[in-house]
């Protein structure tokens, strides 16, 4: 996510070394470069141009700290400036009304309503929504108006089975209003706390489209009115943002398949164009792949920075504490970290999207390219190598060292695998090893202690 953004703006800032003040002339190739990494990155024109403008405004004439380098101080400006613009502040859902609360999911076809719904309706009951406390889970419903698509309305029951969640019934040859109106009951009758409506959506936007998300806007009168937009549309969607826009109450923004999004401008332009707050962004096709928006943890993201505060709080909501407490334990006693061990923190890394998914919140220092640190850090290679492990024989896992050449061809061929990555699946192990040792001294404390450089992020409490 934002990569090509990242490494040029980086690449920018790193221009005004040796320079004692940011004056006009020695930030212009500067902010020429930032304004090209913007354009490239398929933020809207008018965007960028007040984007510069201010920075210009805010940089000129700046003493550079003692402490800063003028590339550092640049990047200050643009990091403040960037969090402007991404909407300063994390606005939370507003469910405070009179159950069911209505939550309106437009926006064009194919930007993935369908299982932002899923995923919004998974998140809310799982009580993991900002603004609510801890444990305040939501009974939720679903139900689709998509009568355009019937396999969309197919597929949120399916969604709506595989999460536990309510679902009203829909069919093809039904009224989108009349379908709101039943749903209404439904969740009344239910007693759910929360209505999600997934509305149809085209491939470009028609009047025939806007009148009917309209008239259904007007009959479920939702709390909450989100646009669900591609990440990776492009001008498009921004062309689509401002057109809802104009026609709905838009309440906020959820950004979605930011995961295969290197550029990152849509994030940038939709919430200048509309006004609105970006809520949640998509980062992957799983039912918890819905990240809460914080504009100040994605603007460090955008800068290289990373966003160690969100990574703590993903590593606190899906490790499995009681697998994480047996680890520990059995560290202190100074048993051996062994293979069984490898699997669950294999399983455990696939829960949180992948090693690359981790490595998006980490800070990459300038000598790191991030990319060569995520080729082959995907799932399918945490699949093969948790597959290498299930081949091998209790014994085996709990002494790696009984591993021989025998063995290796036995659970290379019982894993489809060959024996080069059996090979590099124990030097994985024995590196592992080593850097749990060193943990179980100092603990994940001095781990977090070593990202940001000193002291915990901000927030963060044991």
């Amino acid at each position: 996510m934002f990569d090509n953004l990242s490494d040029r703006l980086r690449g920018a800032a790193s221009s005004l070394a040796g320079k004692g003040r940011l004056t006009e002339s020695n930030i212009k190739d500067t902010l020429r470069e930032v304004r090209l990494a913007l354009l490239e990155a398929d933020v809207a024109l008018p965007v960028v141009k007040s984007f510069i403008e201010r920075i210009r405004e805010r940089a000129v004439g700046e003493e550079v700290s003692k402490s800063l380098t003028p590339g550092q101080a640049l990047v200050k400006i643009i990091h403040a400036e960037l969090v402007t613009i991404l909407g300063e502040t994390t606005v939370p859902l507003d469910l405070k009304a009179q159950p069911p609360v209505v939550i309106l999911l437009a926006g064009l076809q194919g930007a993935g309503k369908t299982t932002t719904a899923a995923k919004l309706a998974r998140k809310l009951m799982a009580g993991e929504t900002r603004g609510n406390s801890k444990g305040d889970k939501k009974k939720v419903m679903l139900v689709s108006v998509d009568v355009h698509r019937p396999a969309a309305i197919l597929q949120l029951k399916t969604l709506a089975e595989e999460i536990g969640a309510e679902h009203s019934a829909s069919d093809a040859s039904e009224k989108p209003t009349a379908i709101v109106e039943r749903a209404l009951d439904d969740a009344k009758r239910a007693q759910v706390d929360v209505l999600i409506v997934d509305t149809a959506g085209r491939l470009h936007v028609d009047g025939e489209m806007m009148q009917e998300v309209v008239a259904v806007h007007a009959k479920a009168a939702p709390r909450e009115t989100l646009f669900v937009v591609d990440s990776m549309a492009g001008q498009d969607a921004v062309n689509a943002a401002t057109a809802f826009n104009e026609s709905l109450p838009l309440t906020g923004v959820i950004l979605t398949k930011a995961d295969g999004d290197a550029k990152g401008g849509v994030a940038l332009s939709v919430r200048e164009v509309t006004g609105k707050p970006i809520r949640y962004i998509g980062v992957g096709e799983k039912v918890d792949a819905l990240e809460t928006f914080h504009p100040d943890r994605m603007a460090s993201r955008i800068l290289g920075k990373g966003d160690v505060l969100s990574l703590v709080e993903e590593l606190e909501g899906k490790v499995e504490k009681e697998k994480a407490e047996k680890l520990a334990r059995k560290l202190k006693k100074g048993r051996g970290f062994d293979l069984g061990d490898l699997k669950d923190q294999l399983e455990q890394m696939m829960n949180m999207g992948g090693l690359a998914s981790m490595l998006e919140k980490l800070p990459m220092p300038g000598n790191i390219d991030p990319a060569a640190l995520k080729s082959g850090a995907d799932e399918q290679k945490l699949r093969r190598q948790v597959a290498i492990i299930n081949s091998m024989t209790p014994g085996e896992r709990r002494f790696p060292k009984t591993i021989n050449g025998s063995r290796k061809k036995r659970i290379a061929a019982g894993s489809g695998q060959t024996i080069q990555d059996v090979n590099r699946l124990l030097k994985q192990h024995t590196q592992m090893e080593r850097m749990m040792k060193k943990m179980s001294k100092g603990g994940m404390k001095n781990m977090l202690r070593g990202m940001q450089g000193g002291g915990l992020p901000p927030g963060f409490r044991r």
